[in-house]
């Protein structure tokens, strides 16, 4: 029966809860799918023709009137939503128009961008990507080995040997901003030293390597290879980053060391306090640096008079927006403003690095009314972004680093709740959600077959959406995902491109790098 029951729901989450016939015809057969048995739902009232004629001229008359901007470039932020697959994307919408009455009309902030694009995210060893292989291809151009990050593919994971050839180091879009002459800054809600920020200074031969332990454990030496925090705090682009904002201080402090919140020790064995090493370090050079760790010492920040930032709300990753305490840790969109008007003190321009990081992690545990409420955040980080920016020299970025399995099935009504139930199985009879996910911790098989998700609370923020395969962690998938694009040169951006391509052609709207430029073409 357990077989069975592992049969049926990978049939559901291929989008196949529907028996196939077989029909004879005339010239062969040909299969069709049959619509599960139940009424039929009534129309959304005024989607006549008359509708939707005209909704597809307004969309015409907008189209035709997109022109591209061929200009510099002054700044570039760069917004990642880790595992945010287009699926999700598409969950998140319906997710968005179900709270506010617009249903599958409403949009996305990033959807009305003019250009959009598709990225392929394997890597050099393998189709389906991690998030430190796919920062390394969309924040340094080159593609690596998964779990690498910072490095090209010569080094091979855990190789700390290779990791101290500096000609294997690949230089970040944000170094060449530095390089420039540039500000920069990265946001995350994770840990600061997780893959994504990690791709835009660090150079690992291990992701996890994020403090000496983890080196040490790993079976290599701390003394030999830095760490992924220490070469935030001392590496040539991280220690001039103007804004690092996210989570992780026990990555940063000393086991003998209290962490202010948890009320217990760091993880790093050195006896280092890299926080304070941060605070000392900018005092030595001579310039206004604030060290931030809870929302209220957050926003009282005078950023008109503070050159370089550096903000941990949390021990490790950053609270789910649904489970956040409001006074200890800001939103996405607070520290996507405070950023912004850090950075646009230099009028030269500036390079920013915005993750929403959490989305990745509730879909590794199947729980979609976390990711999508993640995502959701992301969209009002972006949309702050846009009212804090000048559209004529600042170009927004929108993509992800890899696909998640989350699948929206089954053919639920429209006007729906996207995490409710969306139809019924004619098979085992039982209803299904219209989110399901092909593997993790979401999998549940009785002897007597699927379990009824009606028996749950689907409101509940940590519930499960159920999946085909059981694993502990949901898997990546390996599916292209979306590249948004608004400001000067988006429409470099539209097509399907090698993941890598991304910062290349940032770099040449933005007239920074080493590559072909759009300031050597004028």
């Amino acid at each position: 029966m357990g077989l069975i029951c592992h049969f049926l729901l990978s049939l559901l989450i291929l989008g196949y809860a529907q028996t196939i016939y077989m029909m004879p015809q005339q010239k062969g057969e040909e299969k069709y799918h049959k619509r599960s048995e139940r009424a039929t739902p009534y129309p959304v009232p005024g989607e006549d023709m008359a509708f939707w004629r005209q909704n597809a001229q307004n969309t015409l008359q907008y189209q035709l009137q997109i022109t591209n901007k061929v200009q510099q470039a002054k700044n570039i932020i760069f917004f990642l939503g880790d595992g945010m697959s287009i699926s999700t994307v598409t969950a998140a919408r319906f997710h968005k128009g179900y709270q506010t009455g617009n249903y599958e009309h409403e949009t996305l902030v990033w959807e009305e961008f003019p250009h959009v694009a598709l990225s392929k995210p394997y890597t050099t060893n393998g189709q389906v990507a991690d998030s430190a292989s796919s920062a390394t291809a969309y924040l340094c151009g080159v593609k690596a080995n998964t779990y690498t990050v910072g490095v090209d593919s010569n080094v091979l994971e855990g190789n700390c040997s290779a990791q101290l050839n500096t000609a294997y180091h690949t230089p970040s879009i944000a170094q060449w901003f530095q390089d420039a002459g540039l500000s920069t800054g990265v946001v995350t809600n994770a840990r600061i030293t997780h893959a994504t920020p990690a791709g835009a200074y660090a150079h690992a031969a291990n992701r996890d390597w994020e403090d000496d332990s983890d080196i040490f454990y790993g079976g290599e030496d701390p003394t030999i290879c830095d760490d992924i925090a220490e070469q935030l705090i001392y590496g040539e682009t991280g220690k001039n980053f103007k804004v690092i904002l996210g989570g992780g201080r026990r990555h940063f402090i000393d086991g003998n060391i209290i962490d202010v919140e948890e009320g217990r020790g760091g993880y790093r064995l050195d006896g280092k306090d890299l926080i304070t090493e941060w605070i000392n370090g900018k005092a030595t050079e001579g310039v206004s640096a604030s060290y931030v760790w809870n929302r209220d010492d957050f926003l009282a920040v005078d950023t008109a008079n503070t050159e370089y930032l550096l903000g941990l709300f949390a021990f490790s990753h950053m609270d789910y927006v649904l489970e956040r305490d409001p006074a200890m840790d800001p939103t996405l969109p607070e520290m996507t403003r405070v950023a912004i008007e850090m950075l646009k003190k230099d009028t030269k321009g500036y390079f920013l690095l915005v993750e929403g990081g959490r989305i990745d992690h509730a879909s590794h545990s199947n729980v979609a009314r976390k990711a999508l409420s993640e995502t959701l955040e992301l969209d009002e980080a972006v949309q702050m972004a846009l009212s804090l920016t000048d559209p004529n020299d600042t170009l927004i970025l929108v993509t992800a680093d890899h696909a998640h399995s989350l699948t929206v099935n089954g053919y639920p009504d429209r006007q729906s709740d996207i995490l409710g139930l969306g139809d019924v199985s004619d098979v085992d009879g039982l209803p299904l959600t219209t989110i399901l996910y092909g593997n993790g911790p979401g999998y549940q098989c009785t002897p007597t077959g699927r379990p009824d998700p009606s028996l749950s609370d689907l409101e509940d923020i940590n519930y499960k959406q159920q999946a085909a395969v059981p694993f502990d962690s949901s898997h990546h998938t390996g599916e292209e995902v979306g590249i948004w694009v608004t400001g000067p040169h988006s429409h470099l951006f539209t097509g399907v491109y090698e993941q890598n391509y991304i910062p290349h052609a940032l770099a040449y709207a933005a007239c920074v790098g080493d590559g072909l430029s759009f300031c050597s073409t004028k």
